[in-house]
């Protein structure tokens, strides 16, 4: 009876001693890290509980890995614990986090996002410029031709001109290039999409290309988003009626690295694709990347009567809109006059 009440005294003590042990562990893994600054923690794909810890301790965010891997092993031994499994990449880690805190930022995958912005009216060449010179990011494009980069991309266009969205993109420090593109090309799937199922009844525009394509014209054409809608409509209007566009950003696109900054009247009497003075309807392709509020103008146009406009030449970025080719030319010549009076010493 003795030995019995020994041997039960002294499983007590041992357990005791357990308790005080976990109980002293977890306050290691639930007081804050040594660490007075943050930190920015790379965790390689494939990284084990211990080597992930080792990472923390060379960046002093953790004290003691060993004694936190037993504590945290045990307790996934003895429930599922929030820590496990981790995510690799790249984290900032804040002064003040607990082990446990940092392992669960590991554990979401919480990693540092960079972002890029895509401007609404870049031309592809301007969009790939941008990314080549984008910091943190693995540059697969660089240096490829339209042609290479479309095998590289396996789009189901024939052209990249205009298929890629507007927006603030965020990302993975090191992710590719070809990441980023690819989002911006699923996200303007997804927005000429939505437009072309939405679009109004009657319109000029056979398929969604037709779509992007007015779109990328009303993008270069205005500033003002009020104005979108009523660009669109003289557009919509020209169509209709057989007129040719006669739109600037087109015949400047054609250009291409040959434009000065200035359009000629050579240029206007040049003939390309994307001459709208010389050739009727759409260019063949986008010419710049329209933004969703470009997109749903093209397909909800303003109604009238008005096929022609101007810029007022007054600071406002505004232009003067008629019906009539009368109309239209009185408001030429309200403009030149400003551009004269602008030019005056």
């Amino acid at each position: 009876m003795k030995t019995r009440t020994r041997w039960l005294l002294a499983v007590g003590v041992l357990l005791l001693a357990g308790g005080a042990l976990l109980q002293q562990l977890q306050q290691l893994a639930l007081q804050p890290g040594p660490a007075t600054a943050a930190r920015k923690v790379v965790i390689p794909g494939g990284s084990s509980l211990r080597s992930a810890l080792a990472i923390l301790q060379q960046q002093q965010l953790v004290a003691n890995p060993r004694l936190l891997e037993y504590y945290l092993r045990v307790q996934d031994k003895l429930q599922p614990h929030p820590a496990l499994p981790l995510q690799a990449g790249h984290y900032r880690m804040e002064p003040g986090l607990s082990p446990l805190q940092q392992l669960q930022q590991l554990r979401e995958g919480r990693v540092i996002l960079e972002q890029f912005t895509l401007v609404e009216g870049w031309n592809l060449r301007q969009l790939r410029a941008a990314l080549d010179a984008l910091p943190l990011v693995r540059h697969e494009t660089a240096g490829l031709d339209a042609q290479a980069l479309q095998r590289m991309l396996a789009l189901p266009v024939a052209d990249l001109e205009g298929w890629f969205a507007p927006d603030t993109y965020r990302f993975e420090e090191q992710s590719s290039d070809l990441t980023i593109l690819r989002m911006a090309y699923d996200s303007q799937q997804r927005r000429l999409q939505r437009a072309w199922d939405e679009r109004d009844a009657g319109l000029p525009l056979a398929t969604p290309l037709e779509v992007l394509t007015l779109a990328s014209i009303i993008e270069k054409e205005t500033g003002l988003p009020a104005e979108r809608p009523r660009i669109a409509g003289v557009f919509i209007n020209r169509l209709r009626s057989g007129m040719r566009l006669q739109t600037d950003p087109t015949v400047i696109y054609g250009l291409g690295e040959g434009y000065d900054g200035n359009i000629h009247t050579r240029d206007l009497r040049t003939d390309t694709p994307y001459n709208t003075y010389t050739r009727d309807g759409l260019p063949p392709t986008p010419i710049a990347m329209p933004g969703a509020a470009a997109l749903q103008a093209a397909v909800h146009p303003q109604a009238g009567n008005e096929l022609y406009f101007v810029a007022l030449a007054d600071g406002s970025g505004g232009h003067q809109f008629s019906s009539s080719l009368a109309e239209h030319n009185a408001a030429v010549s309200r403009y030149l006059q400003r551009l004269r009076a602008t030019a005056a010493p």
